[in-house]
């Protein structure tokens, strides 16, 4: 007989039950409004529920779905007997459907649109910084312009990190899961009311995805997410963290977004105009595209290709080779092996499609085949377009950078998503009651001058307090935390003055941002920051990737100077950067800064933010900057280089910046009237609001791409596609036609004035050249132009000049053509010839970049 054991019990097993607020039916309205990102934009919502219940609002961080489901029934019951507060209700929900009820426009083309990340709000933690934020702002102003566009993205399950500090300063990247039950968003059901499953095909394998919606006003964001029982470990980390994982995982995350967004947008019977893949990550839209055509339609590879490049945009936002993604030949074909089959080509013509240089073993590159498979590409500002013409070159070898069909749209911010409400009511009051639907027109905001300097500067200063108290209240734990002594943080928090000069630097810790610029001198800006009677102060905000260790080492070599006795509570790192905090920053200094190495910032938004709210921009000639600077509006770092060591071009950035600091900004800021502000500042302010502020909206954005590329593309391909796709079936048959008899064009002639060339052309002359052709066997017309090249004394840039040859007659396969070309400057130039393949149909030289050049 054993002794009977008195204590035994297995671990508790528990599951999990949400308890949340069910609400009346009156209040049912907020419920809906609280699942359509709309109030994000929309103060009158926003104020709303916060007046609700401030301390829930400020714990949920500003989510109106958490609020309500964290209220008490009593607080229910009350609000639905205070008749105020149901009339406000009642008012604002009349304003949404308003806005909701009204149709898409038919004039703009229905566009489908790609981005690995998307920036709506702080709530929604699915973006990590610049790309998402643009994606973001870009789908809100697709609903105020009633643009019918369809977003396509991830629902990642811990999204970017949270980031902290600890005691010596070190970042630490914290990722906390999302609760999704809490967010604005809500899951696809099939028709049976179960969630919707989608099965996207890998090569070996299935991947199987939730789909969840968003509601961004009028759009709809479509969310894929992974995290799945049906999925293995290793499939259910696909969609877990943005940008998180090996080289792999960011392939089968690319993958999924590709072809599974395709896949998705067909199950729920989605079909568009135009593809717009924002970034290279999307690239592989075009590849199942390629295939839905073929399977669905009966069109063969090159068909299908005409079809599906005429409707497809690649936007870059990448200014170097560097920071696109590659992926080694034995992982692509791990995961894409099984496509070239159901193209019908080989594999080799399949991964060529991603190199350069077909046949080389280059890397498979998103953006080559992005480019590749787009009819039009695009940078992201005007200098951007000119670095990606160059970058892209090689891509096209029988044509220079400057002849390249890559265009570009400056990037714009969502103006009623950045511009505070104290701003926007000022722009209510006193501009166009069209204001909101023209924000692109001039005209509108040059009515800021009509405002008294006294209400710009009260509005001004209401930001300034509103930061610093959120600065003082927000991070006195944080900071107590991370700085040891108590006394420091204390003595911080007395020593931040909104009466003082506020200069921001918010973004991602990249080393190109050159965050470090400002403290090349500590002896010289010490004095800056430490003038009793001029108080500057600067606040430094930024995540770095938790890869990248030189940006890392830049926040801690930051925090480390503003713990210096002479720096403390002058400079400041505030950590966290998220959207609300942008938003409060860029509101809430006085000048922003931004100091990168040139070109090197594709477009850069935050500055653009800050215009929207009358705080000046100091930054280098970069980005969107270079098209925006106006004298009199802010100041500006030229975009000449001196030297070519970076290190000595930093020295002189930064003594150019302690210099305009010391005797123009400074100066300006503190000459005060009897008022105590200063009229020379508002003058700058107000500058800044009617010269550049208008040109830097997503409305002008979104119009730009409208006119440069949607409606290009929606009118051809909508041409190619009529009668059974005839045109691009004649297209597709005339290129292969030529691509099999090209290397049988004879050169029969080419006959000039040979003392001419011995001599030297006058400044004036004319050299007449006539060149024979025979295209034998090949069907079609050709072109031919005679190519100049030199270089530029005064600027010492490489510049080409195309002479375009005039066809003069036909004798059976022979062309006749002549070619003047008229000596306009002295100088010396080299010349060639080359012939191309010419077509009435074909958008661009590009989509068909065939080139013979011909020795003469």
């Amino acid at each position: 007989m054993s002794k009977i054991k008195t204590n035994q019990a297995n671990e508790p097993v528990w599951k999990e039950c949400s308890v949340h607020s069910k609400l009346p039916r009156e209040l049912k309205v907020l419920d809906e409004i609280a699942h359509n990102l709309w109030w994000v934009w929309n103060y009158e919502a926003t104020e709303l529920f916060a007046n609700i219940d401030k301390t829930l609002w400020n714990k949920t961080e500003g989510n109106p779905v958490l609020l309500l489901q964290s209220l008490s029934h009593a607080r229910l019951e009350e609000m639905t007997q205070n008749a105020d507060l149901m009339a406000s209700i009642n008012t604002l929900y009349a304003k949404f459907r308003a806005y909701m009820d009204e149709p898409f426009n038919p004039a703009i083309p229905s566009i489908a649109y790609f981005s690995m990340e998307y920036g709506l709000s702080n709530v929604l933690k699915i973006y990590s910084g610049g790309l998402g934020v643009l994606a973001g702002d870009y789908i809100k102003e697709a609903s105020d312009i009633r643009a019918n566009l369809t977003a396509v993205g991830f629902l990642y399950r811990y999204g970017y990190f949270t980031q902290s500090l600890s005691m010596d300063g070190q970042q630490v990247a914290n990722y906390e899961a999302q609760r999704f039950d809490q967010l604005p968003l809500s899951q696809v059901l099939d028709a049976d009311g179960k969630p919707m499953v989608l099965e996207i095909p890998y090569n070996l394998f299935t991947v199987y995805a939730n789909v969840w919606v968003v509601n961004v006003g009028r759009i709809k964001l479509y969310l894929l997410d992974t995290d799945l029982a049906q999925n293995s470990e290793w499939d259910r980390a696909i969609t877990a963290q943005l940008y998180g994982g090996d080289n792999e995982n960011r392939l089968k995350q690319e993958y999924l977004l590709g072809v599974g967004g395709i896949m998705m947008l067909n199950r729920l019977g989605i079909q568009k105009q135009v593809y717009h893949c924002n970034e290279g990550h999307a690239a592989l839209i075009n590849a199942q595209r390629l295939v839905n055509y073929i399977q669905n339609d009966g069109l063969n590879f090159n068909q299908a290709m005409e079809v599906v490049r005429a409707s497809a945009l690649y936007t870059c936002h990448t200014p170097v080779p560097a920071g696109h993604d590659y992926f080694e030949e034995p992982l692509f074909q791990k995961y894409m092996g099984h496509f070239p089959e159901r193209l019908g080509i080989s594999w080799q013509e399949f991964i060529d499609m991603g190199r350069a240089n077909p046949g080389s073993g280059e890397k498979f590159s998103m953006s080559v085949f992005a480019l590749n498979t787009c009819q039009e590409a695009n940078g992201v500002s005007f200098l951007h377009g000119e670095v990606s013409k160059k970058m892209f070159a090689p891509v096209w070898k029988g044509y220079f950078a400057q002849e390249s069909h890559v265009g570009y749209v400056t990037n714009g911010v969502h103006m009623p998503t950045w511009a505070t409400s104290e701003w926007r009511k000022c722009y209510e009051k006193y501009f166009d009651e069209n204001f909101y639907n023209d924000q692109s027109n001039p005209a509108i905001w040059e009515k800021i001058y009509q405002v008294d300097d006294r209400v710009v500067w009260d509005v001004r200063m209401t930001l300034k307090k509103r930061l610093v108290k959120h600065i003082k209240e927000s991070f006195k734990d944080s900071w107590l935390k991370n700085q040891g002594d108590p006394s420091k943080v204390v003595s911080i928090l007395d020593k931040i003055n909104p009466d003082a000069l506020l200069i921001g630097f918010g973004r991602r810790f990249a080393t190109y941002k050159r965050a470090h610029l400002l403290f090349t001198d500590l002896e010289r800006l010490a004095k800056i920051v430490n003038n009793p009677d001029y108080p500057v102060q600067f606040i430094f905000t930024g995540k770095a990737h938790p890869a990248d260790g030189g940006g890392q080492g830049l926040i801690q070599h930051i925090v480390e100077i503003s713990r210096r006795p002479e720096f403390l509570g002058k400079i400041i790192f505030l950590e966290n950067y998220d959207m609300r905090l942008a938003k409060r920053l860029v509101s809430g200094v006085d000048i922003w800064l931004n100091t990168p190495t040139r070109p090197l910032e594709a477009s850069g938004t935050s500055g653009e933010k800050a215009e929207m709210n009358g705080t000046l921009n100091f930054s280098v000639l970069d980005g969107w900057w270079y098209e925006g600077y106006r004298e009199g509006a802010g100041w500006a770092l030229t975009d000449k280089r001196t030297y070519e060591n970076q290190q000595f071009q930093d020295q002189l950035d930064a003594a150019t910046i302690y210099s305009m600091l010391e005797n123009e900004v400074i100066p300006l800021f503190y000459a005060r009237n009897s008022e105590e502000y200063s009229p020379e500042w508002i003058h700058y302010v107000k500058n800044s609001i009617a010269k550049i502020a208008p040109h830097y909206t997503t409305k002008r954005m979104f119009d730009d791409y409208i006119h440069r590329f949607y409606d290009v593309l929606a009118n051809r391909s909508c041409e190619l596609a009529k009668d059974h796709f005839a045109k691009a079936k004649a297209l597709a048959a005339w290129k292969e036609e030529v691509s099999q008899h090209w290397d049988e064009i004879e050169v029969v002639s080419i006959t000039y004035d040979y003392q001419t060339i011995n001599r030297g052309l006058e400044v004036g002359e004319t050299l007449s050249v006539n060149v024979v052709l025979d295209k034998h066997r090949l069907q079609g017309e050709l072109g031919l132009e005679l190519v100049q090249f030199y270089t530029d004394p005064t600027t010492h840039v490489d510049t080409i000049r195309v002479h375009k040859g005039e066809l003069e007659k036909t004798e059976g396969t022979r062309l006749y053509f002549t070619l003047r070309l008229q000596a306009s400057e002295s100088g010396t130039f080299k010349y060639g010839f080359r012939v191309y393949p010419s077509h009435k149909d074909i958008p661009h030289r590009m989509d068909f970049a065939y080139v013979k050049w011909i020795n003469g």
